[in-house]
């Protein structure tokens, strides 16, 4: 295997000790045949620059760019994806562990599969580096698909710092649209109107949680415990918290994203009717009957935890109160 692999790696005034050891993991790959590209979003923290700086003296693979002003997180990958001319891309968040051999095995398997994108497992680890959960893939319940499927175009499938791509979707992602939330559910999208994506069930990083992490990795009763304490903890909370965090933000944003680069009319109906079922569950208070269009949108497989938790949140919002509550 000879392709040339492109890693865009992010960051913004990041933890040192995280962005050290997150690049140290990448030089230490197995493939050899990749460029490390890093963007630094404006940070504050010269000893940033510096460490950059060192790395790149170090490996001639290592390419830098300095922002001379915030551009903002998906501006920045925007810009990245801009850069990168490779074969192969992949996302790398500036906090976490490569192990040796993610880069082989994500071209061994993007090759094998004929696919325009690839998404491994990962171990999660705490700010120490220990691990916490073996298989994120069992933790959040990540949907597993090999080859196409209707739930590539619901949701995200795979954090973007387990993804590698195609040069085609990279093309099709650019230029960033103003809907755009998320570069990893773009890429997904797009590789369900291309050729398709499969998985490595494999952990091939650890991926790290830590106090910075707003809402990425964590349980549902975490994130809604911090809503609680800034918003309180009554029904009409709940009820905005359900509409706002996780019907909006978690689901139908990202259906509106996609509908900003959708090309397939047979996608494009099923998205507006998955919109009118989104819409549709922001207005009800107590209980939404319409539970079969769970199935036909949202169900798939390993995700069987998440159905039941969607379904209450979704279906039943009174129960899911209740249950929540605590």
């Amino acid at each position: 295997m000879d392709e040339k692999v492109d890693i865009l790696l992010a960051i913004y005034n990041t933890n040192i000790e995280y962005l050290k050891q997150q690049i140290e993991s990448i030089l230490k790959q197995t493939y050899k045949n990749f460029r490390l590209l890093i963007s630094d979003d404006f940070s504050e923290k010269e000893e940033i620059r510096n460490i950059l700086k060192e790395y790149k003296q170090k490996d001639k693979r290592i390419i830098l760019y300095w922002q001379e002003k915030n551009l903002g997180y998906n501006k920045n990958f925007e810009f990245l994806l801009e850069q990168a001319n490779a074969q192969y891309i992949m996302f790398a968040d500036h906090d976490d562990i490569w192990y040796p051999q993610k880069v082989e095995k994500s071209v061994e398997m993007i090759k094998k599969r004929d696919v325009d994108l690839v998404y491994c497992n990962a171990n999660q680890i705490n700010e120490n580096g220990n691990m916490i959960q073996k298989s994120y893939f069992k933790y959040k319940n990540v949907p597993l698909i090999k080859g196409k499927n209707k739930l590539m175009l619901t949701r995200c499938i795979g954090i973007g710092c387990s993804q590698m791509i195609t040069d085609t979707v990279k093309s099709k992602m650019l230029p960033f649209t103003n809907e755009v939330i998320a570069h990893d559910w773009l890429a997904s999208f797009l590789a369900g109107e291309g050729k398709g994506m499969a998985y490595i069930e494999e952990p091939l990083f650890g991926y790290r949680l830590h106090q910075e992490n707003v809402f990425g990795g964590r349980k549902l009763a975490q994130n809604l415990t911090r809503w609680k304490e800034e918003n309180g903890k009554n029904y009409q909370s709940y009820l905005k918290y359900r509409k706002e965090k996780v019907i909006r933000k978690a689901y139908l944003d990202g259906t509106n994203m996609c509908m900003t680069y959708v090309q397939k009319e047979e996608h494009k109906k099923f998205l507006e009717k998955l919109i009118q079922y989104y819409e549709n569950l922001e207005k009800s208070k107590y209980i939404n009957t319409h539970i079969i269009q769970y199935f036909r949108f949202l169900s798939g497989k390993n995700l069987g935890k998440k159905m039941m938790k969607e379904i209450i949140i979704f279906h039943l919002p009174i129960l899911g109160y209740l249950i929540y509550r605590l």
